[in-house]
């Protein structure tokens, strides 16, 4: 089948979208086509779940060789202009044709099927969004599931007194605060009730921001430990200027947006 050429606001979609998808998988690449191109292998060779792939450039780069050769549909966003992480991902869910909606960092590694047990989590219809635990490189665990904010936490995040875990994980399913954007799949219906990120932020905080939306909306949020992935981590905001005052400035949005972190959902 030939590819589909759309356009979207000045964005070229190009899609050989067919039928019958479960979960629709968007990933934005920011110039990663490396890791873009591992994670497909990944995805290639593990996924039993019926899927679709969503894939931005969010600024030109050359597209992964392997896109081309892919056992499930995919659609390619190629944007005009460079656009924030939720804006990135609410753009895919406007194409998006599958039940559960999966927002997933290039970075992230697949070793096996994820979404059989997730997409169980969310037969619940009072759960809006489930992840799976996350490991760094070394297999220790990632603080994905945590807490909301608060400026008692924040400051003693730099202080260095905070615990590197809010949740002890263990085998048996959590309900935190919220989970970290670098894996969260969705409920279609609950994403799209709650119209999806909220795009005044630009990168971080989106996915808390949209967690606590969620619960104040009374659905749940789950982690399943018993399900794993692994995320090749690089922290950028630790490192570059640029994102630390982006990083600064949408913790301040939703410390006001939350009232302070003080008023629990």
């Amino acid at each position: 089948m030939q590819p589909r050429v759309e356009t979207d606001s000045g964005n070229r979609i190009v899609t050989n979208a067919t039928s019958l998808v479960d979960v629709s998988l968007s990933i934005v690449s920011h110039g990663h086509g490396n890791l873009v191109s591992k994670l497909l292998d990944d995805l290639r060779e593990c996924i039993g779940t019926r899927v679709e792939l969503i894939l931005t450039r969010n600024i030109p780069e050359p597209l992964p060789a392997s896109f081309a050769d892919l056992p499930f549909p995919t659609r390619l966003i190629d944007n005009s202009w460079r656009r924030g992480f939720g804006a990135n991902h609410n753009a895919a869910f406007s194409v998006a044709r599958g039940r559960y909606f999966c927002v997933l960092n290039p970075d992230i590694r697949i070793a096996a099927d994820p979404f059989g047990e997730l997409v169980t989590e969310l037969d619940d219809q009072r759960v809006g969004v489930v992840a799976p635990r996350v490991v760094n490189t070394a297999g220790l665990n990632m603080d994905n599931a945590r807490r909301f904010p608060t400026p008692l936490s924040l400051l003693g995040k730099v202080l260095g007194t905070a615990a590197p875990l809010d949740y002890a994980l263990g085998e048996t399913t959590l309900s935190p605060d919220w989970i970290a954007g670098v894996i969260m799949l969705f409920r279609r219906d609950a994403f799209e009730k709650l119209g999806g990120f909220d795009e005044r932020y630009f990168l971080y905080y989106e996915d808390v921001d949209l967690c606590w939306r969620l619960r104040c909306s009374g659905y749940d949020v789950r982690l399943v430990p018993s399900v794993g992935v692994t995320h090749e981590a690089k922290h950028a905001s630790h490192r570059d200027v640029r994102y630390m005052r982006s990083h600064l400035r949408s913790m301040l949005r939703f410390l006001l947006t939350s009232r302070f972190g003080l008023t629990r959902p």
